[in-house]
């Protein structure tokens, strides 16, 4: 088998509407909202920029130009702080203008995951690529993304990342149908359901927003019908490649046991934002402080 073609291409999906967060989320977009100093989709860029990636494309929609601007220069402010002699807070604001060449493109119509995968195809073209959803946002201390990346290069076909979850919880999520592999921490997928009824899931291993697809998925998603919520699904897109020993397939899996923050939803936002700051060192030892007086003393009142 030849080597596959290395991925160099990431494409963050980021158009959609944050219903959970009204109404923060009216005006501003839910990839901005701040996890201690940082919005999301800095977290997001970071992690793709650490496992080597050197082109993203983020999928957008109305409302969401803050997204292009955080990643722009912004003169004004930088000039200020220059005058102001505060290269700390400077080097903040610059750090974001050059991690990495972004490129932007509206979905449009808000049709489901699938067709915002669909919309990158002209940039991704014929080349296999990886696709980061925002609301996941992966401890930079666990490198499951460049994982997956290795195992795509050793493997071919395309590659998900898997957690376990409480069964009562797989509900949330697409599950998958597994086998072992000689790899350990890699499976073979072998079928998927999106959101699966109590009782029909095929495992409690869920997909998260980690991916490293073949381009062959763009050929499988044109044909895909709406599926679970009337959208277009990549799970069922990735169903048809886990079928497949080649042209996109087989489709494996890298159980991730690491560090995850789901800041989609409210209570693990919260969470994530206490975790992360709890472990800065600049922010650290105060906060827990804080934490411990608050939850000993001011919890039991």
């Amino acid at each position: 088998m030849s080597q596959p073609r290395s991925v160099t291409k990431a494409v963050i999906p980021a158009a959609g509407l944050g219903t959970r967060f009204l109404p923060a989320t009216k005006a501003t977009p839910k990839e901005m909202l701040p996890v201690v100093d940082k919005p999301a989709i800095q977290y997001v860029v970071e992690e793709a920029v650490a496992a080597r990636l050197s082109d993203v494309l983020m999928i957008t929609g109305r409302n969401k130009r803050p997204l292009e601007d955080h990643f722009d220069r912004n003169y004004e402010l930088e000039e200020a702080l220059t005058r102001k002699g505060d290269a700390s807070r400077l080097a903040k604001v610059q750090e974001t203008n050059d991690l990495v060449t972004m490129h932007y493109v509206r979905q449009g119509a808000p049709r489901g995951l699938g067709h915002a995968v669909l919309c990158a195809e002209p940039h991704v073209g014929d080349q296999p690529f990886a696709v980061l959803l925002g609301d996941d946002l992966i401890d930079p201390r666990d490198p499951l993304l460049a994982t997956m990346i290795d195992v795509r290069q050793r493997h071919g076909g395309s590659v998900v990342a898997l957690m376990e979850v409480d069964p009562e919880q797989i509900h949330l999520y697409g599950s998958a149908a597994i086998v072992p592999t000689d790899d350990a921490g890699v499976v073979r997928v072998t079928g998927l359901v999106e959101k699966p009824e109590a009782g029909q899931a095929p495992s409690s291993f869920a997909v998260i927003g980690r991916y490293v697809l073949d381009p062959a998925v763009f050929e499988v998603l044109r044909k895909t019908p709406p599926g679970q919520g009337g959208e277009i699904q990549l799970t069922d897109a990735l169903k048809v490649l886990a079928e497949r020993d080649t042209d996109g397939g087989p489709v494996h899996g890298v159980v991730f046991t690491g560090r995850r923050y789901d800041t989609g939803d409210r209570g693990d936002y919260l969470r994530a934002i206490v975790r992360l700051a709890a472990e800065r060192e600049d922010l650290g030892p105060d906060f827990r402080t804080w934490l411990r007086s608050y939850v000993n003393e001011e919890m039991t009142d």
